[in-house]
């Protein structure tokens, strides 16, 4: 699934060693970053020898994630976050995958769990990067990585560990 319908926003890449992120909005709603935040969060998760990859993280809103998660897990309603990993679509070389955020799910989580916006979306964009690279979470010794791997990167940014706080 190639999600190109919207017009990606992408700004030339300063170090050409930087992993190219490319931003599209599907839905307009309070409390979403913008571009340039999205692609810094997305770039701390590849910043260990992934120089030369691609991501899309396209924000989605209610109706597109819901059909999104029913499609591609069966589950008749939106998510926070799905990541679709490149083997699995006709992407060119060098393309991990894409990453769809639903930004109503990820405003009311951020309030739910008291969590200032920028930190969950930070932890949103980074948790579908890592399942670009290859990070699960169903068995507890994968969750126990994963979740330090996210809070190291979160830390570096500057943003306290979610997990602490409640669950993402």
């Amino acid at each position: 699934m190639r999600m190109n319908a919207m017009k990606r926003q992408t700004t030339p890449r300063a170090n050409k060693a930087e992993p190219a992120v490319h931003v599209q909005f599907a839905c307009r709603a309070a409390g979403i970053p913008d571009a340039r935040r999205i692609r810094r969060w997305a770039r701390a998760a590849l910043a260990d020898g992934q120089s030369h990859a691609e991501v899309t993280v396209r924000v989605v809103g209610e109706r597109e994630g819901r059909l999104l998660n029913q499609r591609w897990r069966g589950r008749p309603h939106a998510t926070n976050v799905l990541s679709f990993s490149a083997p699995h679509l006709p992407l060119a070389p060098g393309a991990l995958g894409d990453i769809a955020v639903c930004a109503p799910v990820a405003v009311r989580e951020a309030k739910e769990q008291g969590k200032s916006q920028a930190a969950h979306w930070a932890h949103l964009v980074i948790h579908g990067v890592l399942h670009l690279l290859g990070h699960e979470h169903e068995r507890r010794h994968d969750a126990v990585v994963m979740e330090a791997l996210e809070a190291r990167i979160l830390a570096r940014l500057g943003f306290p560990d979610p997990y602490l706080q409640g669950r993402a």
